[in-house]
């Protein structure tokens, strides 16, 4: 289908972003024309995200937009709400073809045989998905991010992901140094590790002998990428050795991304995590103790079955007297298939939200706090993309946001920087 024009949307987490860029560079291979998602296309490809009822939402609204956009366009749908509800977004007016986990990096194929005027579900049991696709991004020359591990075994009890993208495998260390080298070919400073449970590396499959921190150290010594940044990673999961390793890297920057999801016990248990506070909190303090300047984030959910007023000011304490830099704060929201449907009271939906926005105040006053301790130290800063050509914006090594005048001499360079 040479001089087919394809747009993609793509929603949800770094993982997708990875995805989407990959197959869209596939399909460029085969003589597909990219469009802006703003503009006219022969196809329109959306991956999706579930993690939220908003996620399902979103996706639903693009479909009727594209349909108002384009009317005569093809359109397919993959990704986790595609493999979750298949028949649901089948009977959607306007869709074409929905591709499941399994499918999704078949997707040049599907397109070629794209025909007709009814819905097509090309899709399969998860439990079929064993193999790993790797996926990197490439849109942006100043950052990639890089998947090196998918699905999840874990089965937290709000959680959808292991249905949607099946059990926990990973890329091989050889692959990934390989992938590695081809990124750097096209100029990037900057890889982010990505992953469903990132420090489930190697941990299963071939070369089970291969773990996260065999990973990091391998990287460390390659001289052509000159940062590395750790998406997310699992409290449990992210041990000594790790943090050890990450405060004496000249690579690996002093940023972490730590999952929380509640400061209760109670409420951690009910969710089945694998951890409980003490063990959080003493991960947070090892860091900062070796390295006071990094920067910590974290996930919370607000509103989680039977999550009391009691639940919620015990949470909200913990996080407060934490040394977190930032929260990304999720509303609890039911989800089909899993085990929280089953855990009561539900909490008022008014209550979750309320619950959301005091969690975000106090994420902004942890950012402006972090930040402020930092000002007027100069630290070393990766430029990217501009604001047309009168702003130039970048990140420090932990994770601060920089703003500049355009420089086209600045732009994609590690430049030492003021803050």
């Amino acid at each position: 289908m040479p001089g087919t024009t394809v747009a993609f949307h793509t929603l949800g987490c770094k993982l997708n972003f990875a995805e989407s860029s990959t197959l869209l560079r596939d399909l460029e291979q085969e003589g597909f024309i990219r469009r802006d998602f703003e503009e006219q296309a022969d196809i329109y490809v959306v991956n999706t995200c579930s993690v939220t009822s908003r996620a399902d939402q979103e996706c639903r609204a693009l479909v009727r937009r594209i349909k108002r956009q384009a009317p005569a366009s093809k359109v397919v749908i993959t990704g986790c709400y595609a493999q979750l509800k298949p028949k649901e977004i089948a009977s959607l007016d306007g869709v074409d073809l929905v591709l499941g986990a399994g499918e999704k990096f078949h997707l040049v194929s599907h397109l070629k045989n794209l025909a007709g005027c009814s819905s097509r579900i090309c899709s399969c049991d998860i439990s079929g998905v064993n193999d790993f696709q790797p996926a990197w991004s490439l849109q942006d020359r100043t950052r990639s991010f890089l998947k090196v591990q998918d699905g999840c075994d874990y089965h937290c009890s709000f959680c959808t992901i292991p249905f949607a993208r099946g059990k926990s495998r990973s890329s091989r260390l050889d692959r990934v140094l390989e992938q590695v080298e081809q990124i750097a070919a096209s100029g990037v400073k900057e890889i982010v590790l990505t992953g469903v449970n990132l420090g489930d590396f190697g941990k299963s499959g071939p070369g089970a002998e291969e773990d996260f921190t065999c990973l990091i150290r391998a990287l460390d010594r390659v001289a052509s990428i000159q940062r590395f940044r750790i998406s997310s990673i699992e409290p449990n999961l992210l041990d000594e050795e790790i943090i050890r390793f990450v405060a004496g890297s000249n690579r690996f920057m002093p940023h972490f991304h730590i999952p929380l999801q509640s400061g209760s016990d109670r409420i951690l248990g009910l969710m089945k995590r694998r951890y409980r506070r003490e063990l959080y909190s003493s991960r947070v303090r090892l860091i900062k103790t070796l390295m006071p300047h990094c920067c910590i984030g974290a996930d919370l959910i607000t509103g989680f079955p039977s999550e009391s007023e009691a639940d919620f000011k015990e949470s909200f304490r913990f996080v407060e007297n934490l040394d977190l830099s930032y929260l990304h704060v999720f509303t609890y929201s039911e989800r089909a298939s899993t085990a929280a449907l089953e855990i009561g009271p539900i909490v008022p939906h008014r209550q979750r939200q309320e619950r959301t926005s005091a969690f975000r105040q106090l994420s902004e006053k942890k950012r402006e706090d972090f930040e402020r301790r930092h000002r007027g130290q100069t630290r070393p800063v990766l430029f990217e993309s501009g604001n047309g050509e009168s702003l130039l914006e970048g990140y420090s090594d932990n994770y601060i946001r920089v703003s500049s005048p355009f420089s086209k001499e600045r732009v994609n360079q590690v430049i030492p920087w003021t803050l």
